[in-house]
């Protein structure tokens, strides 16, 4: 018989496993290159830029443009790197809580 304070109960404890995964983002980090590593850029997981790191090669005024493109480039892909890591971590801080529902994705409300 499906008891409804039992749902309840783990309703709350989800929530609170999220909110404490969710504070907890900032220890997750990943990084994205580009240039063949002339520029690098660190993400943590809540998608905060903590580093960049510029190949000292890049930092000309004749290669503005080119160091602009790299930067976005590597910021994206450090954000694309990340997100899998974000994902996880979430999920794991709420494992077993709530019953696994065919068509019914956590994976949306994660991220």
């Amino acid at each position: 018989m499906f008891n409804m304070m039992d749902m309840f109960g783990k309703v709350k404890e989800f929530q609170s496993r999220m909110k404490d995964a969710q504070a907890s983002l900032n220890t997750i980090t990943e990084s994205g290159e580009s240039g063949a590593g002339m520029v690098r850029v660190t993400v943590n997981g809540l998608k905060q830029i903590i580093r960049l790191e510029i190949d000292q090669e890049l930092i000309r005024p004749d290669e503005r443009e080119m160091l602009q493109d790299l930067v976005v480039a590597a910021t994206n892909k450090a954000l694309e790197n990340v997100e899998p890591k974000i994902k996880a971590h979430l999920q794991k801080a709420t494992e077993g809580l709530l019953p696994n529902i065919p068509g019914f994705d956590l994976g949306s409300m994660m991220s």
